[in-house]
Parts: structure tokens; C-alpha cells; sequence
């Protein structure tokens, strides 16, 4: 079914209390589903929608919660809170959303860091011990550059990753870069997307406030009586506005062409609320990224090609989702239910294509990070990923991130032996 992880919880719990105060994470401390731990700000506020699905949760007597969000919910360093303007997914005018771009950067740019935008690196050099000794890249100019470097850190996340090694093979690793195992591109994983959504006769928070309030993970831990393995979280989503409304509401056949049109969009306008249930893909060795062998991007570096196929056990879990989260907005309400499954706009999580591990034999990074035919290469995004969990990763990703860097700093004398 799946691999332990080399690293345990209580390892990343510091890494994650500090990723909580850069970012300045809102939350509410005591949620049975997760260790103890405290919130560095107060939660966003329920609202409408939070208040109506949390009732129908109780009458289920299912989990819920106040959701971890990366939306400051008070003026915290420098940061304006949020003010409910609901162009969350666009960018935020106040600031209020914790962007890397305004909470790492700027503090690593203090520390002279230089960042070069508009660049494509397209291969890791290596020498004749095996050692990387920097990156070609194209510049914004399209001009090929070389940085050298004592040590090389990828974050290209589970696609762009194994591209990088794939296409930096050599004469050393003909297979590419750091894939002694054949790992390098395997188990690759998304998370399935259910879209679960009702209609209310009381206006709801509708477009106003950050889209996501509450959670529930109720069904998150393995009930093999379910028909699968692993499990989901559903996230209550708030509403959506007017022009979101009126397309899927055509889509849906819920507003018509013609002389009703205005009435039935004034009918779930601000009406609706909903969630999304997140679902633990699993890793699977034929779902792959791998160099296409005709597909090049404009500076001529072969495009990713992924195969992917949604497995039975994602598909029973998502028919399972649909069901609950129905159960959930009728308990709640909701006059009319409408579902997504798979949701197609699902699958910007990618993961597991450069696994963790401590065999060399069957992972591509060490429990530090640290690849194994490489000692001055290190990987710190999604693709380490062992299991995809049924969560967001960003805040995994950002604490592996910090592991990796403290324990290069930890060990920097001896990093090369």
C-alpha cells in the first residue's frame, strides 16, 4: 500500500510551530484530530456558512473544526488582517494572505540573498566524483548561464523536479541524476478532488471572507469497512460570486437562457456553500513523470511527461466523500445538492516522484533530505513525498523545507565525507 516515512511527527513538530509564526497562521488550538499545539492567531470567524455546515455536522455527530488558515486574522509584522474583500485565489490587496512573497523573501533577501527571476535551469552539473558542482540556466534573455555552487538545493515540486534529474544524466548516471534507484519519477501522486455543494433559502457568506473557515476529517483514518484504504478531510468551502455563480449555475442547468434567467441566478446568488474533500492519493509505481521525447518548451529542454491513472481505490473513497458531503449539506439544509467527482480542476498537489527513504535501494533522498548519489544535492519540495496524506501539503512541504536546511547547517563540516 505504501512506505513509512523515515521521519516521524515529533521531528517536524518544531519545524512546523515556526513555519505557523513566518507565515502567521490562523487556527484554533484543541482539535481532536491532531497533536496538541497552539494557534499563533485567532481563527477566521465562522460566519454563515461555517455556523449553518457545522450544525449539520453536529446532527451527524461528526468531527468538524476551525481550519488552519494562511490568512492573518490581526495586523501581524506588518501584515494588514483580512477584511472579508474574497479575492483570496487572485492575490491580496491587504496583504492578509502569507504568501511566501511577503513572509520568506523579504527576509531572506535582508539576509543578501539574490533572487533571479525569469530563469529556467535546465541541468545539475556534476564532476568525475560524482559531486554537483552547480547549474546551467537559462537567464530571462534566454541566454545560457553557469552558477557554480558547493551545494545545490531543488525545489521544483513532484514534476519539475524529476525533470531537472532526468534531463542533468551523464556518463556517471545515464539513467539521471540521483536515480541509481529508478526511483527518480515514480509514484507520482495528485490528490483527488470531490466538489460537494448545496443550495440554502438563507443567504449564505456567499464571495465575502476567505474560502475556507472549517474542516473535517471524520473520515480521514483507514476504515477498511468503507471499501478503501487511507482516507479524506473535507474542507467547508464558503460560496462563490457572481461570475463563478452564474457559470457553473449554467453548467448545472440551475439558471436557464431566457425570460428566468435573472430570477434563477437572484435565487442562488450568495446561496450556496459547500466543500471540497481532499483525497489520499496513494503511491503508485506506474503513475510517472518522464522526459517527453519529442516535447520541448522555448529554451529547448524537453518537456515533463505524466502518466497518470486515478486508481479504484481513489475512485471508491471519492464515491464515499460525494455520499457524506451530500449527508452533511441536507442535515444542514440545503434544498439542492450538487457534485464534482473527480473534480477536473484537481491536481496542482504533486508529490512522491523523489521519494524519502533510508534504503538507497527504493528512495531517491536520505531522511535528511540529502540524495543518495549525490552528497551535496538536496531536495526540499513535494516530490519527497512517501504518502500524499489527505491534506493540503504546503505547510509539509515548508516544514521539510526548514528540517533540510537546519540539518545541512547542522552537519555543514562534515557534508561532504
Amino acid at each position: 500500500m505504501a512506505d513509512d516515512w523515515p521521519i516521524d511527527y515529533a521531528t517536524l513538530a518544531p519545524y512546523y510551530a515556526l513555519n505557523d509564526r513566518m507565515m502567521g497562521i490562523s487556527g484554533l488550538a484543541g482539535d481532536p484530530a491532531y497533536p496538541p499545539k497552539e494557534a499563533v492567531m485567532p481563527p477566521v470567524p465562522l460566519g454563515r456558512t461555517g455556523t449553518t455546515l457545522g450544525r449539520g455536522l453536529n446532527k451527524l455527530g461528526w468531527h468538524w473544526w476551525a481550519a488552519d488558515t494562511a490568512m492573518a486574522t490581526q495586523d501581524y509584522e506588518g501584515r494588514a488582517r483580512c477584511i472579508n474583500l474574497g479575492h483570496c485565489m487572485g492575490g491580496c490587496a491587504q496583504g492578509a494572505k502569507a504568501s511566501t512573497d511577503i513572509t520568506y523573501w523579504p527576509q531572506a533577501i535582508r539576509a543578501r540573498v539574490e533572487l533571479r527571476t525569469g530563469c529556467r535551469v535546465h541541468r545539475i552539473v556534476t564532476d568525475d566524483e560524482g559531486m554537483a558542482t552547480g547549474v546551467l540556466y537559462f537567464d530571462a534573455d534566454g541566454v545560457e548561464q553557469f552558477q557554480a555552487a558547493s551545494v545545490v538545493i531543488v525545489a521544483c515540486n513532484g514534476v519539475g523536479t524529476p525533470r531537472l534529474l532526468l534531463n542533468s544524466a551523464s556518463a556517471r548516471h545515464p539513467d539521471g541524476l540521483a536515480n541509481s534507484s529508478g526511483m527518480v519519477g515514480k509514484n507520482l501522486m495528485f490528490h483527488p478532488y470531490a466538489s460537494i455543494y448545496g443550495y440554502f433559502d438563507h443567504e449564505m457568506d456567499g464571495y465575502r471572507g476567505p474560502p475556507i473557515g472549517t474542516w473535517s476529517q471524520e473520515f480521514y483514518e483507514t476504515d477498511l469497512t468503507r471499501g478503501f484504504v487511507r482516507g479524506y478531510t473535507f474542507q467547508i468551502n464558503r460560496g462563490q460570486g457572481p461570475v463563478t455563480t452564474a457559470y457553473t449555475g449554467m453548467r448545472t442547468g440551475k439558471i436557464p437562457w431566457g425570460a428566468d434567467h435573472h430570477r434563477a441566478f437572484r435565487q442562488i446568488f450568495c446561496h450556496n456553500a459547500g466543500m471540497v474533500a481532499i483525497c489520499e492519493d496513494l503511491p503508485e509505481a506506474h503513475n510517472t513523470v518522464t522526459l517527453d521525447p519529442v516535447l520541448k518548451d522555448a529554451d529547448g529542454i524537453p518537456a515533463p511527461k505524466t502518466t497518470y491513472t486515478l486508481s479504484e481505490n481513489s475512485r471508491r473513497m471519492l464515491a464515499h466523500a460525494v455520499a457524506r458531503g451530500t449527508d452533511i449539506l441536507r442535515a444542514a439544509g440545503a434544498w439542492d445538492v450538487v457534485s464534482e467527482s473527480p473534480l477536473q480542476l484537481a491536481g496542482w498537489h504533486l508529490m512522491g516522484t523523489a521519494r524519502m527513504g533510508t534504503d538507497p535501494a527504493r528512495s531517491v533522498v536520505n531522511e535528511w533530505g540529502r540524495c543518495h548519489d549525490v552528497k551535496n544535492l538536496f531536495i526540499v519540495d513535494g516530490s519527497v513525498f512517501v504518502t500524499s496524506a489527505g491534506v493540503n501539503p504546503t505547510a509539509t512541504i515548508q516544514a521539510l523545507a526548514l528540517y533540510v536546511a537546519d540539518s545541512i547547517k547542522q552537519r555543514l563540516a562534515n557534508l561532504f565525507d
